[in-house]
């Protein structure tokens, strides 16, 4: 369950501070962002791929500055997520797929590996590398948080890309 946030100005304490408030509604005019996507669970993840691209340009990043590479499964999104991170031509790389729980364990080893590779890729290049992988129990949990009653991830995924973009934009003095 998400709680609702209120923004660091509104406190007292930190009201004068330096902030660099969340910003979610525009991205800057010319930036590019690649979407990494899992081709497993199909459905579940062209719902989450839509989402993003949607979000995204909601926000203002037209559809041809946006790329997308598709992988054939949750394993791969770091490695493209890396290739693409390293090319210097995105402000932000969003990794999307889903891994539903099955008989044992596979799943978990799965998850630990993709989310670590994500993170570390960030970090190395020093841009957002989003986590937009869905961990899920079945296939209905994955469904409602692919445009169902949860929401769509890939769309929380694309804001949360947009948000870090106009941070590290805001950060850096852009």
């Amino acid at each position: 369950m998400r709680i609702p946030s209120q923004s660091v100005a509104e406190n007292k304490a930190v009201a004068g501070c330096r902030t660099h408030a969340l910003q979610t509604a525009s991205a800057p005019s010319d930036v590019r962002v690649a979407i990494v996507v899992s081709r497993y669970n199909h459905a579940i993840t062209y719902s989450l791929l839509c989402g993003a691209v949607e979000t995204l340009n909601n926000a203002g990043v037209v559809s041809g500055r946006i790329e997308v590479a598709e992988v054939p499964g949750a394993f791969e999104l770091p490695l493209a997520a890396d290739a693409l991170a390293c090319s210097g031509r995105f402000a932000a790389v969003l990794c999307l797929g889903a891994v539903i729980r099955g008989e044992t364990t596979h799943d978990q080893h799965i998850n630990t590996a993709v989310a670590n590779g994500i993170e570390s890729v960030g970090r190395q290049y020093g841009i957002p590398v989003l986590f937009g992988l869905l961990t899920c129990d079945t296939l209905g949990q994955a469904e409602a948080r692919a445009g169902g009653d949860v929401g769509n991830k890939g769309a929380e995924c694309a804001e949360a890309a947009i948000a870090m973009i106009n941070l590290l934009q805001d950060v850096s003095g852009q």
